[in-house]
């Protein structure tokens, strides 16, 4: 990773951040009564101060692509992060993965309490689909609907919230190379798509160009779980700042578990040839969503 390109993922980060911070401010919405403390404390917790801010910024720097970089384009990066965080708190309580450590800091129902932490991802959740629909994000509400229908069906059944069912269904069981996809396609792949394919909604692209771009997140979807099921195998706690192992110690389906870490090396490197592929008609102005495709299949963490 360049200086210059950490720098830029930083700076993104830092701009998530500040929207998150005002959007999750102690200040009453319209419609709303009041916001609890300690609900909000644990919102807080969950959505602020870590993590890699990987779908937001794919948001951004996809709407940028095609020439739109506003407030707008921030709340909805801000909303699916939203999203992810809300699900992380809630893959890490004991019905589901039972983690203790996340982003190397004990996970929202170790420092609150497990009802907190339900809430807290509720809360987190349904704010997103309010932020999502605010007049600022597009002019046009019939954009903002295909933007908030889009990320009901990436988050839900037939996307995250279904994969995460399959994933514990498969726990100790044997699963084909197809349903893992499927599986995988669905569990962290369906945010990481929505990210891309908003971002080219956001900015009004063509239909062709939004095909694209959904293309292009599938493609970042499954090399980021291939380059996360690795890490699991062969980094440390240490290093990942959250548990690893786990996923072999609970019989979980994974390609990796499949494959072996050779094989998934050579689809990761197959996946980012595809990916660049994609992004070739864009030319220079793409250069920054490469230098991301190529992070997110190399990282070490």
């Amino acid at each position: 990773m360049t200086d210059e390109f950490q720098a830029h993922l930083a700076k993104a980060a830092d701009r998530v951040e500040t929207v998150l911070e005002d959007i999750l401010s102690a200040e009453v919405r319209e419609g709303e009564t009041e916001r609890p403390e300690r609900l909000l404390a644990a919102m807080r917790y969950a959505a602020l101060g870590g993590g890699k801010r990987l779908r937001p910024i794919l948001v951004m720097e996809t709407a940028a692509l095609f020439g739109r970089a506003d407030h707008g384009v921030a709340l909805t990066a801000a909303a699916l992060e939203m999203i992810h965080c809300y699900s992380l708190v809630h893959d890490d309580l004991p019905a589901m993965d039972d983690d203790d450590l996340r982003r190397g800091l004990p996970t929202v129902h170790k420092a609150f309490d497990e009802a907190t932490a339900i809430l807290a991802g509720d809360a987190l959740l349904t704010l997103a689909f309010d932020v999502i629909t605010d007049d600022e994000v597009h002019p046009d509400p019939a954009v903002r609907l295909r933007l908030n229908r889009d990320l009901a069906r990436a988050a839900g059944i037939g996307g995250m919230a279904g994969g995460q069912m399959f994933d514990l269904e498969s726990e100790g069981r044997d699963r084909t190379e197809t349903e893992i996809r499927t599986l995988q396609a669905m569990k962290t792949g369906a945010l990481l798509r929505y990210a891309c394919r908003a971002g080219a909604i956001l900015s009004n692209a063509s239909e062709d160009d939004i095909d694209r771009m959904t293309r292009f997140g599938d493609i970042i979807g499954l090399a980021f779980q291939l380059a996360d099921d690795l890490l699991d195998v062969e980094a440390s706690p240490e290093v990942t700042g959250k548990a690893t192992g786990k996923d072999a110690a609970a019989g979980k389906a994974t390609l990796v578990g499949l494959f072996g870490v050779e094989k998934t090396r050579k689809e990761l490197n197959a996946l980012l040839g595809q990916a660049e592929e994609l992004l070739a008609p864009f030319g220079e102005k793409a250069r920054m969503l490469s230098e991301i495709a190529d992070y997110v299949a190399r990282r070490d963490r």
